[in-house]
Formats: C-alpha cells, structure tokens, sequence
C-alpha cells in the first residue's frame, strides 16, 4: 500500500530522532535499545514498520543488527550493560526481530526455545522483580510481556502447533476475566486498558485482540469475543478511532486521538481476516 503523502513528515521526525539518545538507531551510547520510550530503538523500528518503512531500509537493518548484538548463548537478550537479564528484555528484544524479519534466523529460534522452556507455571513469563511489593497477585506472570511473547510466536513454525503456547493464551484469557492487576509489574484492566491505543506499544485492548486473533485457542473462546465486542463498539464506520495515545506521538500524523486511523485499521482488519479464516 502506497502511503499519503501526510505520512512522510512522521517518517522524517521519526528519523530526525536517530540519535536523540547518544548512540545510533535511537539507542544510548552502551546499546540500550530500550531506553527513552516512546523514541527508543524498540519504538521507532515499530514505528517505521506501521509506516510501512522497507525492511530493507539502511535502518532497520541497522537495528537489527544492533539487537543482535545483545543477542546470548543461551537464548536470551541483555538489554542493558550489566544488571539482571529479565523475561520481558527477552521478549521485547525477540519480538521486534521478528517484526524485522529474523524469526528464522537461529539465533532468535533459540530464544524461541529458551521462552518455552522457561515459561512458568500459568503459562505466561514472569520477571523476579517486585517494584510494587509482594502479593498474591505478584504470584502471576505478567500480561504485558506474555502479550508481547505471544505476538512474537505468531512469527514462529509452532503457532497453534503447541500446547504450551495455548496455556499462555489461556492466562491472557483468564486475565480478561478477573482484570484486576496481575505479575509483580500489576498489569491490570482497568478504564486505560480499555482505551484503543496504537501504534502497538503497551499492553491495551486494541493489542490484546490483535494478538489473540491469530490463536485457534481464543476464537470461540466467550472472553476473547467480548473483548472483540468491545473493541468493535468503538468502531466509527467501520474504522478504529484512537482513543489514547503516547503524548510525546502527540504530533505524529498516524496515531492522532480522537480520529480515524487508516493504518490502525489495518491492522484491525487482520483481525476479521484472522477470524474468517477459521
């Protein structure tokens, strides 16, 4: 698809910020990929991709290899200089490969492997990381990052070909049902949550459906259709209206609150493709 002309002004700011962070590709000087949201290397690629940016632009590429370059033995990406490597810079590292167009390369097969065999005991990813305290809900994974892992899998040779990836499904559902806070992160659904957000940046509803649609495990499942209703709601003929947005995005064409979103659309569009197709 041929993009208006509108949007290359948002191509241009994005662009302009390559190096607002110290380093190159929107990162910081030591390779943080993650740092400075929502202009951090992680954000921006996503951005681009919406944009429909060629995977193989000078920058992208750039990126990846830059990701890469955090990429470990053992499956596992450090995204930051030292420190605890958590679950969810893993999953954020892996999932943006993918949106590159890296899920065959071997290295992300191998974080593949190690997601799956460090999934816990719900059937999502959870962080060892109590900022907010201990309770039982820090018992849970987190949604956010299971989310986030899940969109990464669609990517993989194993979508609804493994069962461990129906249990991960299974407790994003079971999230819909409880809403409240859950993981040591509190990922809740609450008014915010509810809210249709894009580009696919935080854990929301418009991202929560999106993500499922590509899974036979929520497509008759009585929780995802009442997400799906309630996202359908919102709809203005036939079009996603953004309701929430980042307000450093602000001035970005693409994701302006309170209007109809083309590219956004889209994406809501796969979700009836995904859906027909059962």
């Amino acid at each position: 698809m041929k993009l208006p002309d509108r949007y290359s002004s948002d191509v241009q700011t994005i662009v302009r910020m390559r190096h607002h962070n110290g380093g190159d590709f929107w990162a910081t000087p030591d390779g943080r990929i993650g740092k400075g949201s929502p202009f951090s290397t992680r954000d921006c690629v996503l951005m681009l991709i919406e944009l429909q940016t060629p995977l193989s632009d000078p920058l992208l590429r750039g990126a990846a290899e830059l990701a890469f370059q955090l990429w470990r033995e053992d499956g596992r990406f450090r995204a930051f200089p030292r420190g605890t490597i958590y679950p969810c810079h893993t999953i954020g590292t892996a999932r943006l490969l993918c949106y590159l167009g890296h899920a065959d390369d071997d290295r992300v097969k191998r974080t593949f492997q190690h997601l799956l065999d460090s999934q816990y005991t719900d059937g999502g990813w959870r962080c060892k990381k109590f900022s907010f305290g201990r309770g039982p809900e820090t018992e849970y994974s987190n949604p956010g990052p299971t989310l986030e892992a899940l969109d990464a899998f669609r990517f993989s040779g194993v979508l609804n070909q493994d069962a461990r990836l129906d249990r991960a499904v299974e407790f994003l559902l079971y999230h819909w049902e409880v809403k409240r806070p859950l993981g040591p992160c509190h990922f809740g659904m609450g008014s915010l949550f509810n809210r249709v957000e894009y580009p696919f940046l935080r854990y929301n509803l418009f991202y929560y459906v999106y993500v499922l649609s590509f899974y036979d495990r929520a497509w008759n499942d009585s929780r995802f259709l009442e997400a799906l209703r309630v996202l359908e709601s919102k709809l203005s003929d036939g079009k996603i209206v953004i309701e929430n947005c980042n307000r450093k995005l602000r001035e970005l064409e693409f994701c302006q609150k309170g209007v109809t979103s083309d590219l956004a659309t889209s994406r809501y569009l796969e979700i009836k493709t995904n859906l027909e197709s059962k």
